[in-house]
């Protein structure tokens, strides 16, 4: 796979306005384990290896463990997540998947119990953010970091 381009040198000034706007989004009160379950599954719906790359590695370094980041992408079937999480994967894979789901109104309203209507328009506006970032991403063919190139056995 060959990049496309880069973003940033093409269009300067829009890639820091959307930097910018992900960083803020960052700090807006949620917790770690949810901005990064976010950024991974809405990345492993999008077939994003970049941002999968990046926000695993993240998730690791603000202590999630490996067992909770191997298993997200089947997290319905896993004890290891907890209901607000959970509200939080079903939302981002209902808006993640939205021509297809239209945001249904279970999975909506599985969120109040466990988020403040400040926290879902967040969490929204959170998953609105990956899917962009995704969508540069893809669509540009950007590639991870290789630390080490995989070597072919007999």
């Amino acid at each position: 796979m060959k990049p496309r381009l880069n973003p940033y040198a093409a269009a300067p000034d829009a890639m820091k306005l959307t930097l910018d706007y992900g960083q803020m989004l960052l700090e807006l009160g949620l917790e770690k384990s949810i901005l990064e379950f976010v950024k991974i599954r809405a990345s492993q719906i999008n077939g994003c290896a970049f941002c999968i790359h990046m926000h695993t590695r993240d998730a690791r370094a603000h202590g999630e463990t490996e067992e909770r980041i191997y298993l997200l992408d089947a997290w319905r079937e896993s004890p290891l997540y907890t209901e607000r999480e959970r509200a939080a994967l079903a939302w981002t894979e209902a808006l993640t998947h939205v021509s297809q789901t239209h945001a249904p109104d279970e999975v909506y309203a599985a969120l109040k119990p466990h988020f403040s209507e400040q926290e879902i328009v967040h969490l929204t506006l959170l998953i609105g953010m990956i899917n962009t970032w995704n969508r540069i991403a893809v669509g540009f063919r950007s590639i991870h970091p290789v630390t080490a190139p995989r070597t072919e056995t007999a």
